[in-house]
């Protein structure tokens, strides 16, 4: 796990390692999302890049007899 440091205009870098492993590019939009104590960013990606992002995933759910 990195550590970053807030700037005082309140800016933070992605390291690299991070930023290589999810294809980030300079310019390219995140979300940010306050979530309990800690903050996360969404990389917002075109829904063309999205096709096929799911393929073979387990659709397999249990599911109680009365939601068939």
């Amino acid at each position: 796990m990195d550590t970053v440091t807030i700037s005082p205009k309140f800016q933070v870098v992605i390291p690299r390692e991070i930023r290589e492993r999810l294809g980030l590019e300079a310019g390219q939009q995140v979300r940010a999302l306050a979530y309990e104590n800690r903050i996360e960013f969404i990389p917002v990606r075109p829904l063309k890049r999205m096709r096929g992002f799911l393929r073979g995933i387990d659709t397999a759910v249990r599911r109680d007899r009365d939601r068939v």
